[in-house]
């Protein structure tokens, strides 16, 4: 079977090794760029919790004044993989839904603890921090990331994948579903994609790439890659 990745190489990389052992062919074709940005300088010591909605929000942190020991909310297994492989002690994972996210923090943690700190890029599916606020939190947002769109596309790597197109497609989020509807049309790719199957994280990911036809639309959580491939 032939699968396209489409996450930084960094975050995929255990994926394309897993899958390549498996069998498969892996092809990899990075949607999008991270960066991180300027923000202000935090006073942890103001907050008694953490908040990470993906694993960049962890890596571009810096974590030399934090107490590890914070009460740490991560927004799925691979957000929390990272923060534990930082120091953090006391991590508490969703599915790598952010709905989820919200109601395992008013599960785990009373307003009346403290202040949370929530840690995000700079363009977000969800106003997690504004939903918060409205259950009684008080809660900061810091952004310390942006992504970009990746344009840089090598001729040779179009041309194989015209000549052989994947049977599946993982998309992880509405910005790399919106850099990907650009890469199929500027590469005219539309009537190639009829017997791929599309695999999305949430509807609103799947709903961009809608207008193109595709074998079928699978919606998934983080985690769920390996299973997705038996139910083809």
């Amino acid at each position: 079977m032939h699968i396209l990745l489409t996450r930084p190489l960094e975050d995929c990389s255990e994926m394309i090794i897993k899958f390549q052992s498996l069998g498969h062919k892996v092809s990899h074709l990075p949607l999008l760029n991270v960066e991180k940005t300027f923000y202000d300088e935090i006073e942890f010591i103001d907050y008694n919790g953490i908040i990470f909605t993906s694993a960049n929000a962890v890596k571009f942190l810096n974590l030399n004044e934090i107490n590890k020991t914070i009460k740490c909310f991560c927004v799925g297994e691979a957000t929390e993989k990272k923060a534990r492989s930082l120091g953090f002690q006391n991590t508490i994972a969703a599915d790598g839904n952010v709905s989820n996210l919200k109601e395992l923090i008013i599960q785990n943690y009373n307003p009346s603890t403290g202040k949370l700190l929530y840690i995000s890029g700079e363009i977000i599916s969800v106003n997690l921090d504004q939903q918060l606020l409205n259950e009684g939190y008080k809660i900061k947002r810091i952004i310390n990331y942006k992504v970009t769109h990746n344009k840089n596309f090598s001729e040779k790597f179009v041309k194989e994948l015209k000549k052989n197109m994947p049977n599946i497609i993982y998309i992880y989020s509405q910005n790399s579903a919106d850099s990907f509807l650009n890469f199929i049309k500027f590469h005219q790719l539309e009537a190639l994609c009829m017997d791929t199957n599309l695999m999305c994280i949430g509807e609103k990911t799947s709903s961009i790439l809608n207008e193109i036809k595709w074998k079928k639309i699978f919606l998934f959580n983080p985690g769920e890659e390996e299973f997705l491939l038996y139910k083809i």
